[in-house]
């Protein structure tokens, strides 16, 4: 008791209104207010509720259990009504990392980190590769023009940043025989023609620009 009364105590000396207690009402009006704000899956927004929970337990003593319950029944209602949609989060968010530049194993490791299953991730990234010229062709390419490497960087610096373009490449998770075709394109448009062209992403380097 001593410790709830020094935390409130310490909010109201700070000026911070007291958050009231996580009931399970006051539980659904805060996810619904969070997914009218936020895209989130189903793990983001049970991690944003147990942070509730958790602070209404120290502050107002509300059982963590109790909590859990009313989370997990949460989730499922807003599931049910379409509001949460791990499937169809884990799409539109590998598409947009895709397009940001990111590798098919970097928008992996960032989909995963937002909590979904392996089932999601493996269907997001299958419908990249359906809807996609070359997925991962683009997003070398892409990457390259934000950073500006090689064949998008000023042509007398090519030379002396080939080896840092490719391993810069390299460590987003672009194979090196990718990461080799862009970075050595002739100029910016060779480079573009890559993302444009799948087969031509494939095809062997012209040795005078290797």
């Amino acid at each position: 008791m001593t410790d709830r009364t020094d935390q409130r105590a310490g909010s109201k000396r700070a000026g911070r209104r007291l958050p009231k207690p996580a009931t399970p009402e006051r539980l659904e009006k805060g996810a619904l207010f969070y997914l009218e704000r936020y895209a989130a899956s189903s793990a983001s927004l049970v991690r944003v509720l147990r942070r509730r929970v958790r602070r209404s337990a120290e502050l107002h003593g509300t059982d963590p259990a109790e909590g859990e319950a009313a989370i997990a029944a949460i989730v499922a209602k807003l599931t049910r009504a379409g509001f949460l949609d791990d499937a169809a989060y884990a799409r539109g968010l590998a598409e947009s990392l895709q397009r940001r530049g990111l590798s098919g194993r970097a928008i992996d490791l960032k989909l995963k980190a937002k909590g979904l299953g392996e089932a999601e991730r493996a269907a997001a990234l299958e419908n990249l590769a359906e809807t996609r010229q070359d997925p991962e062709t683009e997003a070398a390419v892409a990457y390259a023009r934000r950073r500006r490497l090689g064949p998008f960087a000023r042509p007398e610096r090519r030379a002396e940043r080939r080896e840092k373009d490719l391993a810069a490449l390299a460590r987003k998770g672009f194979a090196f025989g990718l990461a080799l075709r862009v970075i050595d394109a002739p100029d910016a448009a060779a480079a573009e023609a890559l993302a444009e062209d799948g087969e031509a992403a494939q095809r062997p380097l012209d040795p005078d620009f290797s």
